[in-house]
């Protein structure tokens, strides 16, 4: 639950707090980044820090909850705009790819994060569990609304290629990973399903992308 100032405004420190763990935390890594730094950096007391967060795990799982929301806005951003299905995991597969060239990059938050807590009972794998369960959810849903091949696997793959062109992007070319990934989303996007087999179609990519 977010803090809050008697005026009813989200409390000016706890978002302190959270702006300097979000920028501490992915640039050097979660394990590496003590309370007393985060305090320090974010110019408050520790009485401060505990009223708004009970512990750092607490302060960890409100990170990734901000990344989730702000990824989720996105989605709902591109949703809103009324274009197809397909359009939209375009824009989705834009977006992926605007984040790999951001300088400073370092890979996706919640994979460092899961590699960090391998636990899968620990409060902040589950928190990383659950937005890519969300993600899945969301992708295979606008996959089921595209064509009429079975949404589940087109949908893993998208979640796939996501996941390696992160990886790609911050070990080695973002501009060339990027570009490897939309390629890749085209490719999924051609699949169609023909007397249950599926089959792709190249008669369904872009003008841009057929060769």
């Amino acid at each position: 639950m977010t803090s809050t100032e008697p005026s009813g405004r989200p409390s000016e420190a706890r978002e302190r707090l959270l702006n300097t763990a979000t920028a501490l935390f992915y640039a050097a890594g979660i394990h590496s980044v003590g309370v007393e730094r985060i305090i320090a950096e974010a110019k408050v007391t520790r009485a401060t820090f505990y009223r708004h967060f009970p512990g750092k795990e607490d302060l960890i799982t409100a990170y990734l909850e901000r990344i989730h929301q702000h990824i989720r806005g996105q989605y709902e951003q591109a949703v809103a705009s009324g274009k197809p299905a397909a359009d939209i995991l375009r824009e989705i597969g834009r977006q992926i790819v605007e984040d790999i060239r951001t300088p400073g990059f370092r890979g996706c938050a919640f994979l460092n994060a899961a590699a960090e807590y391998p636990d899968a009972d620990h409060p902040v794998h589950q928190t990383v569990l659950a937005h890519r369960a969300w993600f899945l959810t969301t992708i295979t849903d606008l996959f089921a609304q595209t064509y009429d091949s079975p949404p589940e696997g087109l949908s893993r793959h998208f979640v796939m290629l996501r996941d390696g062109v992160m990886a790609a992007g911050c070990l080695g070319d973002p501009i060339a990973a990027g570009e490897t990934f939309l390629n890749g989303v085209e490719g999924l996007l051609r699949v169609r399903t023909v007397d249950g087999v599926l089959r792709v179609h190249a008669s369904d990519a872009p003008e841009t992308t057929r060769s």
